[in-house]
C-alpha cells in the first residue's frame, strides 16, 4: 500500500558537495515528512529515506527540479532497503570509500545574497572581502582532497568562531556546511604592502588600495585563482608604464567594469554577451568596443575589441565601489610565466612590475586564469576554459577508460578520463619554461589525486620536443602512445559534441607536426576516433627561419612571393617591401633557395601571416596570433568578392595558394584597400573550403563537417564557412566546450588513446 513505510538507498553523483545539496536534501525529506540520513561521501551523497512510499516517490521527482542553483545532478542510483525506524532525518558526517568519483564545483562568483550583507552597515559582515555561502565563492582553488569539507581546504588553519560555527553547523542556514564560510572575527584578512613586501599601516587597505591606483600606480592584487595586476584604465601612462615592466608589448588587456552600465560606456554589448558577462562563472567576455572611450588606447591597440569582465569576488566588488570607468585586470606574471598564487612569491616574482601588493592569508591551492569567451555564430566559445569552469567535466557518448592526455605545447591543459567524463584541466600556459613545466605537473598530481584517477595510457602529441611530450616519456609505468596534432584537434571536437563520426574535419591552426614531419596546419581530414586519412590539405611552402617565421610574418611573405614571382619578386610594387630591409630578404632568398633552416608548411595559419604582412599590417609579432588577428580586425564587412582558387585532384587533393597570394599582390599594386583585401581573402577561404568539402562528400558519403584549430578563433571565418557549410546541405560541428585552439588539444588526444586502447590498435 501506498503508505506502508519504506526504505530506499539512493546513491547521487555529479556536482554535490559544496553546493548547498544536503541542506536542500534536509528540508526536501522534512517537507515530505520523511526519515533517515544524508552523508558526503567520496562517491557524491547517499542518503537512506524511510516513510510511506509515495513521499519517497515524491521527493525523488523533486530532486532534480528542485536541487540548489550550483549542483548538478548526472546519476541518481536507487536500491530498496529494509525500515531501520528512524525517529528524524538528520546530516551525518562525510563517510569515506574506495574510490573517488564525486564532481567538484568550480569556484563562482559572490551571490547577491552575500553582496547585500556586505553593504550592509549593519550586518556583522558587512565590508569584509571574504563573505561567501553555500551558494558562491571559491572551491576548485582551495581544494586539497575530497570529500570537500573543510580540513582538507585552504580553510583549515581559521577556527570558526562561535557565530560561524552556528551558522556551519545549522541545516536551515544557507552557510550549512559552507567550507570558506568566516568573518572579520575568525576568517581571512586583507592587508597592504609596499614593493618589498613591507605592510602598510592603514586602516582601510582596499580604500588605500583604490586610492593608490588612481594615482597612477600599478598594484598587484591577490584574488580567487591567482594575483592580478591592477591599473587605472582610463590612464594610458599607467598602462604604458603596466607594459613595459610587464613585458607585454602589445597582446590586449583584461578589463574588469563594476557593472553593466559601467560596460556600456566603454563596450557594446548584446542579450547573449550580457548573459555570458552576468553568468555565476564571470568569465572574461570579448565585446566590440564603444568609441569614443574613456579606455587608454594602449589597453587594445588595433583591436576592435575589449576583454571585459565583471566583479566577481566580495574583494573585487568593495575596490570597484571607488569609482572606475574600468581597472585593468592582467594576470600577475611575467609574459610566458604562471600566475603568481603564493603572496612570499608574488614579493619576488612581481618585485619590478608591482609598487603594491593587496594581498590576503587564505592560500590559493591551484592557481586559475580568468576564464576568456567570445560569443560567435550562436554560441558561446571559450578561448580560455579555466577559472568558473574547471572542473566541470565535458560529458561524453561513451564510456572510456582512464587516460591522462598531456596536452601541446601552446595553451597547455592536460585531460583524464573516467567513464563517460573527460575532466580538462584549467589553463596552463605555454610549455616553455621551467615554471609552466612544474605548474603542468602539479596540475597533473593534483588532478589524478581529487579525481582518483590512476591512468592506464598516457596519450601526447606526435612532436618529440615538446616538454609535455617529454613528461610523457619519462612515465615508464604505463603504456604511451603519440596522437597526431590535428587529429587531436577533430578528435577533441567531435567528442564535446557527442560525434562518433566519420566526419570532414577542418583542421586551421598555426604549427602541427605531420607523420611526414612537415609542419601541418591547413588539413582537411576524414576521420574517426581511432584513425585518420589526409584527404587534402594546402600546398607547402618554405618557412625561412623555422620558429622566426612565426614571429617575423613578413619572411612567409616573401617566401610565397619568392615561390611565384622568383627574384622578380623585389621588383614588385608593393609598399610593404620597402619596409624590410634589403640585404636581410636577399639572404633569406638563399636560404630557401639552399634549403637552409626552411622547413615545408602547409599551414594556414602562416598563410594568414603572410597575407597580413604583405598588406602592411605587421612584419613582426608581439604575440601568437597577432597578424592573423589584425587581418580580420580590418575587414571590410561590404565587400563580397574573393580571389581565384584551385586544387590538384588525387587521394590526397592539394590546394594551390599561390592564386590567393597572386590575387592579393595584384589588388595591392591596383591600390585596393588594405580592408577589401582582407575580405576578398576571407571569402576565398570561406568558398573553397565549401567547395571542397562538397567535393569530398560525393567520394566519402560524409555529411558532417568538424570546425577546429586556433584560426576557427576567426569570427568571420566561424560564421562564415560554419553559415555556407549548412546551405550546402552538411551538419557541421564546432567547439563550445573546450576551446578551438590548443587548449582543446588534450581532450582529442584522450579519446583518441582510450579508444585505441579499447580496440587493441596500440603500436
Amino acid at each position: 500500500m501506498a503508505n506502508d513505510l519504506a526504505g530506499v538507498r539512493l546513491e547521487i553523483n555529479g556536482i554535490v558537495q559544496g553546493v548547498g545539496f544536503r541542506p536542500f536534501i534536509y528540508q526536501l525529506a522534512n517537507h515530505h515528512g520523511l526519515k533517515g540520513e544524508v552523508a558526503n561521501t567520496t562517491s557524491g551523497v547517499s542518503l537512506l529515506l524511510e516513510g510511506p512510499l509515495d513521499s519517497i516517490k515524491r521527493f525523488i521527482d523533486q530532486l532534480p527540479e528542485k536541487k540548489p542553483p550550483l549542483a548538478h545532478i548526472v546519476e541518481i542510483s536507487q536500491s530498496a532497503r529494509t525500515a531501520r525506524g528512524y525517529e528524524t532525518f538528520s546530516i551525518v558526517k562525510s563517510k569515506a570509500a574506495t574510490s573517488k568519483s564525486t564532481l567538484i564545483s568550480p569556484d563562482v562568483m559572490v551571490c547577491e545574497d552575500c553582496l547585500m550583507e556586505m553593504r550592509d552597515p549593519k550586518d556583522r559582515r558587512f565590508g569584509y572581502p571574504f563573505i561567501n555561502c553555500t551558494n558562491c565563492g571559491p572551491r576548485y582553488t582551495i581544494i586539497g582532497d575530497i570529500p570537500y569539507d573543510r580540513p582538507k581546504t585552504s580553510m583549515r588553519k581559521f577556527t570558526l568562531c562561535p557565530l560561524c560555527q552556528a551558522e556551519y553547523d545549522d541545516p536551515e542556514n544557507r552557510r550549512f556546511h559552507a567550507q570558506p564560510n568566516a568573518c572579520p572575527v575568525c576568517g581571512p584578512h586583507v592587508s597592504l604592502c609596499d614593493g618589498r613586501g613591507s605592510p602598510i599601516e592603514t586602516i582601510d587597505p582596499i580604500a588605500e588600495t583604490a586610492k593608490r591606483i588612481k594615482q597612477g600606480r600599478i598594484v598587484a592584487v591577490k584574488g580567487l585563482g591567482g594575483f592580478h595586476l591592477a591599473v587605472d584604465a582610463a590612464n594610458e601612462e599607467a598602462v604604458k608604464r603596466l607594459r613595459q615592466r610587464k613585458h607585454r608589448e602589445e597582446k590586449p588587456f583584461a578589463l574588469m567594469c563594476k557593472d553593466m552600465d559601467h560596460v556600456k560606456k566603454i563596450a557594446q554589448a548584446n542579450t547573449a554577451e550580457k548573459g555570458l558577462l552576468t553568468s555565476i562563472q564571470r568569465p572574461i567576455v570579448l565585446l566590440r568596443k564603444r568609441e569614443p572611450s574613456p579606455i587608454a588606447e594602449d589597453v587594445s591597440p588595433r583591436n576592435r575589441y575589449f576583454g571585459v569582465m565583471l566583479p566577481y569576488t566580495p574583494l573585487h566588488h568593495l575596490l570597484l565601489d571607488h569609482e572606475f570607468a574600468a581597472l585593468v585586470m592582467t594576470s600577475a606574471n611575467l609574459s610566458e610565466e604562471p600566475i603568481a598564487i603564493d603572496n612570499n612569491e608574488a614579493f619576488q616574482r612581481l618585485t619590478d612590475i608591482a609598487d603594491d601588493f593587496l594581498v590576503h592569508n587564505r592560500d590559493i591551492l591551484l592557481r586559475s586564469d580568468d576564464s576568456i569567451v567570445r560569443h560567435s555564430a550562436g554560441q558561446m566559445r571559450p578561448i580560455r576554459r579555466s577559472r568558473g569552469y574547471v572542473p566541470i567535466p565535458v560529458f561524453l557518448a561513451d564510456d572510456l577508460p582512464p587516460v591522462l592526455a598531456c596536452g601541446a605545447e601552446l595553451k597547455s591543459t592536460i585531460c583524464l578520463t573516467r567513464g563517460k567524463q573527460a575532466f580538462v584541466s584549467q589553463h596552463i600556459g605555454d610549455l616553455e619554461n621551467l615554471a609552466t613545466d612544474a605548474f603542468f605537473r602539479l596540475t597533473v598530481n593534483h588532478l589524478k589525486r581529487i579525481l582518483d584517477i590512476e591512468p592506464e595510457m598516457i596519450a601526447c602529441d606526435l612532436h618529440p620536443d615538446y616538454m609535455s611530450t617529454r613528461y610523457a616519456q619519462e612515465q615508464t609505468e604505463v603504456p604511451r602512445t603519440a596522437v597526431q596534432h590535428h587529429h587531436a584537434h577533430i578528435a577533441a571536437c567531435m567528442a564535446e559534441n557527442k560525434s562518433k563520426g566519420p566526419v570532414i574535419g577542418l583542421a586551421f591552426d598555426g604549427t602541427g607536426l605531420g607523420p611526414d614531419n612537415t609542419i601541418w596546419g591547413g588539413e582537411v581530414l576524414v576521420t574517426d576516433y581511432h584513425a585518420f586519412t589526409r584527404a587534402a590539405h594546402l600546398s607547402v611552402t618554405p618557412m625561412p627561419g623555422s620558429a622566426s617565421a612565426i614571429k617575423e610574418p613578413w619572411r612567409m611573405a616573401v617566401s610565397h612571393l619568392k615561390k611565384i614571382f622568383g627574384d622578380s619578386f623585389q621588383c614588385r610594387s608593393l609598399p610593404f617591401l620597402d619596409t624590410l630591409d634589403r640585404p636581410q630578404v636577399e639572404h633569406l632568398g638563399k636560404m630557401i633557395d639552399k634549403n637552409i633552416n626552411c622547413p615545408e608548411t602547409s599551414s594556414l595559419g602562416r598563410l594568414f601571416d603572410a597575407v597580413a604582412s604583405m598588406i602592411g599590417l605587421r612584419n613582426r609579432v608581439a604575440f601568437e596570433g597577432q597578424a592573423a588577428m589584425e587581418l580580420e580586425m580590418i575587414v571590410d564587412d561590404a565587400e563580397s568578392g574573393r580571389y581565384d582558387f584551385s586544387w590538384k585532384d588525387g587521394n590526397t587533393r592539394e590546394i594551390v595558394t599561390d592564386p590567393i597570394v597572386a590575387g592579393v599582390v595584384h589588388d595591392l599594386e591596383n591600390g585596393v584597400s588594405a580592408a577589401v583585401v582582407s575580405a576578398r581573402f576571407h571569402n576565398t577561404l570561406i568558398c573553397l573550403f565549401d567547395k571542397l568539402c562538397c567535393d569530398l562528400r560525393k567520394s566519402t558519403g560524409i555529411g558532417r563537417v568538424a570546425m577546429s584549430g586556433g584560426v576557427f578563433q576567426n569570427h568571420r571565418l566561424l560564421t562564415g564557412l560554419g553559415e555556407a557549410l549548412q546551405k550546402s546541405g552538411f551538419d557541421v560541428i564546432a567547439h563550445r566546450l573546450v576551446p578551438t585552439n590548443d587548449g582543446g588539444i588534450s581532450l582529442g588526444q584522450a579519446v583518441v588513446a582510450a579508444k585505441k586502447l579499447t580496440m587493441g590498435l596500440l603500436e
